[in-house]
């Protein structure tokens, strides 16, 4: 796997993103003229009530693979090489299988990764939230990848629908779906979800106390 400097990682405004939810941090990118949702990924893992994961991609290829014996370096180097709160984002769906279940769950959560993120089907769903880890993916499946497909690239961009994710952009994952956020607007869009945040609070307060809803929004 190509070495990724992950030493510029703007953790102020992955922790200031932390404080709302997708549909802040999504609403926040369209204002600013930008598109992150990653359509079908959904929670198929454990998150717990009102928690949410954020912090910068690992990205993972896979390819159509007839290759038996389960050769998944590839994706074992990047899991444990992936920087503390990383999150693995997998673009598997170039053939059926599931490329992550119990064992990459828990592979992901004893290097300090947040989450695994998965373009493709997962497995081993009891398993993994016993354990306790943010999985995502398309839907569920047993079947495996042995035969069918392996991971080719690690650190390179990688597309879900219509979004381009590369290694250190900013994933942000709750129960409501998946956003990615480019580096390089990281900040721009820290600052937006901040504004609409506290907007939406004092909004919610003032329906909470009794006002009527056409007084209020849009505030």
């Amino acid at each position: 796997m190509p070495d990724f400097d992950y030493s510029d990682t703007d953790w102020d405004a992955i922790a200031r993103l932390s404080k709302w939810y997708s549909g802040d941090i999504h609403d926040s990118m369209e204002a600013l003229g930008l598109w992150g949702h990653l359509e079908g990924i959904r929670l198929l893992g454990a998150l717990g009530e009102g928690e949410v994961v954020c912090g910068p991609a690992v990205t993972v290829l896979f390819g159509p693979s007839d290759r038996k014996g389960e050769p998944q370096d590839v994706y074992h180097h990047a899991i444990d090489n992936a920087p503390q709160g990383g999150i693995l984002v997998c673009d598997a769906s170039c053939a059926p299988g599931s490329c992550s279940g119990e064992l990459m769950s828990s592979g992901a959560k004893t290097r300090g990764a947040a989450a695994t993120i998965v373009n493709g089907t997962v497995r081993d769903l009891a398993q993994v939230r016993r354990l306790g880890y943010p999985l995502f993916g398309l839907e569920p499946s047993p079947v495996g990848v042995t035969g069918k497909k392996e991971p080719i690239k690690a650190q390179v961009p990688i597309s879900i629908g219509r979004v381009t994710i590369r290694p250190g952009d900013v994933i942000f994952g709750d129960i409501d779906g998946v956003v990615c956020i480019p580096k390089e607007h990281l900040a721009a869009v820290a600052d937006q979800a901040d504004l609409l945040g506290k907007h939406e609070a004092a909004a919610r307060d003032r329906i909470l106390a009794g006002e009527r809803l056409q007084s209020v929004w849009p505030a």
